[in-house]
């Protein structure tokens, strides 16, 4: 009997089925299933920050998160989802602005007001920090330093170890936007070295790894060969790096199900692996994985389905 070929699962909300039907109402522009979600999620700010983040990027072409506005104005959760909505479309007009090419700065102001707003409203809500902090980089020239600590300060204090709050302050430090490589990895090495065992923040170094890997693709205009790939993932740094991770998240992190909020970390972390020669770290990531995935960060060292269905085969898994 053949057996199938694997096929790995690119679920854009990560299996997160309340999300995906929330997602569905943006479709038809009924606003009431965002509310109903945002609800029942409460401040369980991991769920809450994934679920805005994947929201604002559906309702960014859409007048959905306006609607809600309008009809309830006053609603924290419509607050702060318009803030993110706001985020999502700088960045939507940004990528087709191209790098490199400034966008209306009133539009980035546009967010961050509505940043502060949704702040004000939600004073114990990470999330409009998070958007707050996203969308400074989109700044010509970033925001003054003590302006973003400031922020960073407000973050920090709402939601310690919010992997996706210290992503957005990762970028920013980085050669890409307004920093240097030395910056970003040392804010990503400070943050692992103070987190606690089975917190995923210890993999914002794979982050920065594939953060200085696109800028070596950009200078090198898109030609792989002139990175030295092999080299930029398989050094013994690299390695240390993906094991040091292993033992301080997964070895420490309460076995269950992966949740849909840490997926994208977890393929970080398997595509470190794979690519740093770690079988024995990659395969019990795959089986953790099964066949969820996300696109990113294979998207950036070929095709996401080939690459994982090879890795796999590699680690010995089959269908």
């Amino acid at each position: 009997m053949v057996r199938d070929r694997f096929a790995p699962d690119f679920d854009p909300d990560c299996g997160d089925v309340p999300l995906t039907t929330a997602r569905q109402d943006i479709v038809i522009g009924r606003w009431q299933g965002l509310r109903e979600l945002l609800r029942a999620t409460g401040p369980d700010w991991s769920v809450r920050g994934h679920r805005v983040r994947l929201l604002a990027q559906a309702c960014a072409s859409s007048s959905t998160a306006e609607s809600w506005l309008a009809a309830e104005p006053h609603s924290a959760d419509a607050l702060v989802l318009r803030a993110a909505t706001e985020t999502a479309r700088a960045f939507n007009l940004a990528i087709t602005a191209g790098r490199g090419v400034p966008i209306d700065p009133h539009r980035v102001d546009t967010a961050v007001m509505a940043s502060l707003q949704a702040a004000e409203v939600c004073p114990d809500d990470p999330t409009p920090w998070i958007s707050l902090i996203s969308v400074a980089r989109l700044y010509p020239a970033g925001v003054r330093r003590q302006e973003l600590a400031r922020w960073w300060d407000e973050l920090h204090q709402r939601d310690p170890y919010s992997v996706e709050g210290h992503l957005q302050v990762l970028h920013y430090y980085s050669s890409r936007w307004h920093g240097t490589h030395g910056l970003m990895y040392d804010f990503a090495r400070d943050a692992a070295g103070v987190a606690p065992p089975g917190c995923a923040l210890p993999v914002l170094v794979q982050y920065a790894r594939v953060e200085e890997y696109r800028f070596a693709l950009d200078a090198a205009h898109g030609r792989q060969s002139a990175v030295g790939l092999a080299q930029h993932w398989s050094n013994d740094g690299a390695a240390s790096d993906v094991r040091r991770t292993w033992q301080r998240w997964i070895s420490g992190r309460p076995q269950g199900e992966v949740a849909p909020a840490e997926l994208r970390d977890l393929n970080y972390l398997a595509h470190a692996a794979c690519h740093a020669g770690l079988p024995d770290i990659a395969g019990p990531l795959f089986r953790m994985l099964g066949r969820r995935a996300t696109r990113t960060p294979w998207s950036y060292t070929g095709d996401p389905d080939k690459q994982i269905a090879k890795w796999r085969k590699e680690v010995g898994l089959r269908g």
